[in-house]
């Protein structure tokens, strides 16, 4: 494994940014989930201005479900002061795993990885310094979750992940993955199959004593579903009313939602 240091900051982070979202329709029936309005703009505007505001620069969006949609939005990212490139997953779906071993070429040896659908308020240079100092190839931000915010699936202990699975949880899996990982490209490289999910990954690095934990206090939001999605309203309007940011008028919404999809929508999640 080639030498780290703190000179590697800032990295390249991905966004997962290709699901379905079929939990979210109607919403997502012709709008992809990372620009269904939050606080009256696309989600996506969000992250990217949180990840700007910690430091980043450059950003891969890993698109697949209404890709078009997406790179309509956010461009070449000049608008939130990030150089913003996009990584597609083709005519098949590739799966989280697939999506970023794809965009391995734009990433880099070492890099962060992110879902689009999550809003973290952890800060992101220490999570990396960790991943700088722990000598394994992948970390994973872990959240004691206690089953209240989804099934914990994680066996944190001594600094590592001793076991990770969405499928067969155990009473000793008190935390949960809170959806940021820094990891080496060759975690990936070799991996056979093409289309795979990212907990194939975790697994497997767990059982092989390879996966490093860091704990974060700060609970997660995602807009997965409508509940999270509620959540996730009241959360990004607290921290931008906590900044001092005026909320942006709900009217303006995605490139090419039909008329009409989000009628009220501000309503209900408030």
């Amino acid at each position: 494994m080639p030498a780290r240091s703190a000179t590697d900051w800032p990295p390249r982070l991905a966004i997962l940014a290709g699901g379905l979202a079929t939990r979210l329709r109607p919403l997502t029936a012709g709008t992809p989930k990372s620009l269904i309005p939050v606080v009256g703009e696309p989600f996506l505007a969000h992250q990217l201005r949180r990840l700007r505001g910690q430091g980043l620069r450059e950003v891969v969006l890993c698109c697949g479900h209404l890709a078009d949609q997406i790179e309509a939005f956010a461009g070449d990212g000049s608008r939130f002061g990030l150089k913003v490139i996009y990584s597609h997953d083709g005519d098949q779906p590739l799966g989280t795993g697939g999506a970023i071993r794809a965009a391995l070429p734009l990433l880099g040896r070492r890099f962060l990885v992110m879902y689009g659908d999550s809003w973290l308020s952890e800060p992101i240079q220490p999570v990396w310094n960790a991943f700088v100092a722990c000598g394994k190839p992948v970390l994973m931000t872990l959240f004691q979750n206690r089953n209240r915010w989804g099934a914990s699936n994680v066996e944190f202990r001594g600094g590592r992940v001793v076991s990770y699975s969405k499928e067969n949880p155990t009473a000793a899996m008190r935390h949960i993955d809170y959806g940021m990982e820094a990891m080496e490209a060759s975690v990936l490289e070799y991996w056979i199959r093409q289309s795979f999910d990212l907990s194939e990954v975790w697994s497997a690095l767990a059982d092989y004593s390879l996966l490093a934990g860091y704990e974060t206090r700060e609970r997660f939001y995602e807009i997965g579903s409508l509940f999270g999605l509620r959540e996730t309203e009241r959360a990004v309007a607290s921290s931008l009313a906590r900044a001092g940011v005026a909320a942006r008028s709900a009217k303006r919404l995605c490139p090419g939602s039909p008329p009409g999809s989000f009628d009220g929508l501000e309503g209900a999640l408030l």
